[in-house]
């Protein structure tokens, strides 16, 4: 599921938004109210349950091969994504729905892109499907990992981009919570 040209998605669980209108995230650090929605690179980002907490990671340029195989491994795609057990079927049995919003109502973000006033979505919501499904045919690895700290530790020690997404919901390690993430 990505948006088409002139297009950006906002993912969502509720298929009867009718218009999206601005507001603080309540874990957001910026007091500037904003509607959320994310490009094709970002999109996969957001194939998971709302609250389930993920860490991604991608090659990038600057990435070198020792990170790329220790982290991503040999002939396994660029990109990564990991979720703990504990979700496996919230992400089996979860109605996720993506709303096809105009791309010229936002401006870049940090990891999405921003509006901020109303949206309209061009038309109803698609249900997104099989989120497994969707991971293959991407070619995205979808690891399941007990906890996600010893992989977060690796990701955000190596020369690939990453991204952490409700990690204040992963399976609590000892010390200091994990917090949201992006990248760099």
């Amino acid at each position: 599921m990505r948006p088409a040209p002139g297009e950006v998605l906002h993912f969502s669980e509720d298929p009867t938004i009718r218009r999206f209108s601005p507001h603080v995230a309540p874990t957001s650090t910026k007091k500037v109210p904003y509607v959320w929605a994310v490009g094709h690179d970002r999109a996969p980002d957001y194939w998971f349950p709302r609250q389930c907490p993920r860490a991604m990671a991608w090659v990038v340029p600057t990435t070198t091969e020792a990170d790329r195989l220790r982290i991503i491994g040999e002939g396994s795609g660029t990109r990564v994504h990991a979720i703990e057990y504990g979700w496996l079927e919230a992400i089996r049995t979860v109605e996720l729905y993506a709303y096809r919003l105009p791309a010229e109502s936002f401006s870049p973000g940090e990891a999405a892109v921003v509006a901020t006033t109303d949206v309209e979505p061009l038309g109803p919501p698609e249900r997104v499907g099989d989120l497994f499904a969707l991971h293959a045919e991407a070619g995205i690895q979808l690891r399941v990992l007990p906890t996600l700290h010893d992989f977060w530790d690796a990701v955000t020690g190596s020369t690939l981009e990453f991204s952490g997404i409700r990690l204040r919901n992963a399976v609590p390690r000892p010390g200091p919570p994990l917090g949201d993430t992006i990248g760099r």
